[in-house]
């Protein structure tokens, strides 16, 4: 059987289809999957195996069998777990074919193939009774089916079913309860991941502002969660308007509702502000009575409590339909509104009728009217309303544009052709793709600009004299951003479209960026090389299996690729000094032959040897660059600073090593290839 997968072409700017062996897209699950983070999450670990423990205990106090029910077992851990702790029997679930095959060599190979029946099925499909999957209902049923939302995973319906067909009523269950935290607060940077804030351009006669339309000031967004790394948000980037309070709980061991409903809870602003977000995180309580706990609580919460680094379970970020203005002690109603897979918020002020106000709920999820926020991610907002980031745009434009320039702007929902009008520029032309067009013409209109910028919708190599009204390009300019990009010089699509359009420049044309490099640094991080790490044991029992599964996985292919990251969620230290390893010169054509380069970083600091990082930086005019990496180093310890809106490119070598201060200190050799064929970098790293 063949998997179609989609992947960017950086040399097309599009989705393309590619037909894959049919061993790749379980590579992929095993490669990509989180398994190695949740091994290494030691708190989740030994508070799951307490919890097991005493659930087996007090099942066989009351002089039953105890019969464990694992949905989702994965490696067989939480099973072994039970049987450890003296189940009679275990049911091990596990839908992912590679991966309960897996969990059966698991087992067999800690020695309980006797206690566990791997059950290769999804929980829904499971038959009870004598010629069934399991020979009787369970009395302890163990789960690990959450995400940060907690329920994304299909938890909710999986209990539901679960309760109803495959265990005994008031069984046990680990974990026994997990209850929802909320905390409104007020944070003009992570509301910027919302909307869009008006642009303010200095003109020669003041100034000139570009606002959002209404439609998006008023849209409510995507229902999508904004799942981040709360711990690595600064206290100064947000201040709490209220208390943390509880939201709601889920009682786990008696039977779950999935159906559609909302929660509401009253909160006093405990200062004035504007309420804009929503902060939320969970907890489990492993044991009825609360005393076995683990939380995923940010830093500010439990200050005493040494945080656990989990990639698996972070924190959300929900964005409220709109701002609203509190005042301290004033009465608020915040409802919680989910269906099985989602949540969602709405903040209300206490009115007199509560009755009929408490009726008035709106458990209808969020949908976006405005379409920016289905052609612009969180990230994207956020560059779009950095204000150091445009003025260095608006900076290099004025170098650029004269009172006679036509101008083309090239790049997935840009702000340029409205700088570039607004400077001044003759004649300015837009080349997009329909589902774009349809979003701008909307922020045109509301800043009266229609008849001044031409959408154009043509692909680069489709466009003709006609479109430009007969004239040759004099600016060509580009951010360059583009939606199907993954990795950092997947932006290099603006070097095609530039090509493609190498007729229709004048032949003094000024192409901003003038050109694009390519930059790399050794570095070592605080805790994401746990995703990579294999763990040989976990909590006494050997899932060397899992290691060996991922480590083929990786040499399948992914191993000798970079990976996505967005760095500022993952505090690393430099090693080395970042280096610039290729250069493009957008002002020529993108060339036949292959860039390559060779050479090698010295290790100046003692540290571990993770893996390499990679940007882009893109110069738009002398001296002018914006960087998509690294903005900022302090040296003596090699703290970084990234760009927080972009991801940038993360190499794993395949072995750590330990660098000492030495007199002739330890360099790592690198061979580097862009193939302008596939528009892809090619990258190997020697220790």
């Amino acid at each position: 059987m063949k998997t179609f997968c989609g992947r960017a072409n950086p040399t097309t700017g599009s989705m393309e289809w590619f037909e894959e062996g049919e061993d790749y897209d379980y590579h992929q699950e095993i490669a990509r999957s989180r398994y190695a983070d949740m091994l290494h999450d030691k708190d989740r670990n030994v508070k799951y195996y307490q919890g097991i423990c005493a659930a087996v205990s007090r099942v066989k106090e009351r002089g039953e069998k105890a019969i464990v029910l694992d949905i989702g077992t994965g490696t067989g851990l939480l099973s072994m777990m039970a049987a450890s702790a003296g189940a009679d029997f275990c049911y091990a679930i596990e839908v992912f074919k590679p991966m309960a095959n897996a969990a059966v060599k698991i087992v067999e190979k800690n020695g309980f193939s006797d206690k566990i029946k791997v059950i290769n099925k999804h929980s829904t499909e499971v038959t009870v009774g004598p010629d069934g999957d399991m020979q009787c209902r369970a009395n302890i049923l163990v789960t690990e089916l959450f995400d940060t939302e907690l329920i994304g995973e299909g938890a909710l319906p999986t209990y539901e079913h679960a309760h109803k067909y495959l265990v005994q009523e008031g069984c046990e269950a680990v974990p026994h309860r997990a209850t929802v935290y909320v905390q409104l607060v007020e944070s003009k940077r992570m509301w910027s991941w919302k909307k869009l804030f008006p642009v303010h351009v200095e003109v020669e006669d003041g100034e000139k502002i570009l606002v959002p339309p209404s439609e998006m000031e008023n849209c409510p967004g995507v229902p999508s969660v904004c799942d981040i790394q709360l711990n690595q948000m600064p206290s100064s980037d947000f201040t709490t308007l209220s208390d943390v309070v509880t939201m709601f709980s889920v009682d786990f061991s008696k039977p779950v509702q999935s159906a559609s409903t909302y929660y509401r809870v009253q909160l006093e602003p405990v200062r004035s502000g504007k309420a804009q977000i929503v902060l939320s995180w969970w907890d489990i309580d492993m044991d009825p009575s609360g005393m076995i706990n683990c939380t995923m609580a940010p830093y500010w919460v439990k200050p005493t409590s040494a945080l656990q680094w989990r990639d698996h379970w972070m924190q959300c970020v929900y964005f409220l339909p709109r701002e609203e203005t509190v005042l301290q002690g004033e009465k608020l109603y915040l409802a919680a509104c989910r269906d099985e897979y989602s949540v969602w918020y709405h903040l209300q002020k206490a009115r007199a009728d509560e009755e009929e106000h408490k009726a008035a709920v709106c458990v209808e999820s969020p949908v976006c009217r405005c379409r920016a926020h289905l052609l612009w991610n969180r990230p994207r907002f956020g560059e779009l309303n950095d204000q150091n980031r445009t003025r260095q745009y608006i900076k290099s434009l004025r170098k650029v544009l004269k009172t006679d320039s036509v101008c083309l702007c090239i790049s997935d929902g840009s702000l340029l052709p409205v700088l570039a009008h607004y400077l001044g520029a003759k004649q300015v032309q837009y080349l997009v793709l329909f589902f774009i067009s349809l979003h701008f013409s909307l922020l045109f209109k509301a800043n009266h600009l229609e008849d001044k910028i031409k959408i154009i919708e043509a692909r680069p190599e489709l466009l003709k004299p006609s479109h430009l009204k007969d004239k040759k390009i004099s600016v060509l300019v580009g951010e360059p951003f583009f939606t199907t990009s993954l990795l950092p010089w997947h932006n290099l699509y603006f070097w095609y479209a530039r090509t493609a359009v190498n007729t229709h420049l004048a032949s003094s044309v000024t192409v901003l960026p003038q050109s694009a490099s390519l930059h790399m640094m050794i570095v070592e991080f605080q805790d994401l090389w746990r995703i990579r790490s294999p763990c040989g044991t976990c909590e006494g029992f050997d899932v060397q299996t899992m290691d060996d599964m991922i480590k083929d996985s990786l040499n399948f292919r992914e191993s000798k690729e970079a990976e996505p990251h967005p760095l500022w969620e993952y505090p690393c230290k430099s090693l080395s000094d970042p280096e610039e390893v290729l250069t493009f010169d957008f002002t020529k054509t993108v060339p036949q032959h292959c860039l390559s380069t060779e050479g090698s970083v010295k290790l100046l600091r003692k540290g571990r040897s993770h893996g390499a990082v990679l940007w882009m930086e893109y110069h738009l005019a002398a001296d002018i660059s914006v960087s998509t990496g690294l903005m900022q180093m302090s040296n003596e310890k090699g703290n970084c600073e990234w760009n927080p809106h972009c991801k940038q490119a993360v190499y794993f070598f395949s072995s750590v090593i330990e660098s000492e201060i030495l007199s002739d200190p330890t360099a790592v050799t690198y061979a580097i290839n862009f193939d302008p064929k596939t528009g892809e970098i090619a990258m190997d790293f020697k220790l």
